[in-house]
């Protein structure tokens, strides 16, 4: 079975107002960007990423719980993030019954977070493995 089929079964498998709320995290977090990847982590985590983890969803009893991986690093200019602030590096989204996921909002954090990945990668890589500009001799 396939992440993606994984998350499928587990937000089938709940029934009440967590499957609807968690079928909306998702479907604005795979919406924000095309090149998006859903895993399936942690003995049973849905995961998306992009170079890097981007946000780790759950559903807990009484709300559903996304967390991205470096929130403290992003911009929350809406002020999504309600949990995990006194942290170093995650953030978190709870969200509650009756709560409506802002997809227009919740895109703009994860593409920051997409972003935010895509900065450390280029900081990491070594000065050797980047692109070289070749003139061209022909006239």
């Amino acid at each position: 079975m396939t992440p993606s089929e994984r998350i499928d079964r587990l937000i089938a498998a709940l029934i009440d107002w967590r499957g609807q709320t968690f079928a909306s995290i998702r479907k604005s977090i795979v919406a924000a960007d095309p090149e998006v990847i859903e895993e399936w982590k942690w003995m049973g985590s849905p995961v998306w990423s992009r170079d890097g983890i981007i946000a780790v969803a759950n559903a807990h009893k009484g709300k559903v719980k996304l967390t991205f991986a470096h929130g403290a690093s992003l911009p929350d200019p809406d002020k999504l993030f309600n949990a995990g602030l006194e942290g170093n590096a995650r953030r978190a989204i709870d969200f509650f019954e009756g709560d409506k996921v802002n997809e227009r909002v919740l895109k703009n954090l994860v593409r920051a977070a997409v972003d935010h990945n895509q900065t450390r990668l280029k900081k990491k890589a070594p000065a050797g493995t980047r692109a070289k500009v070749h003139k061209s001799t022909r006239t």
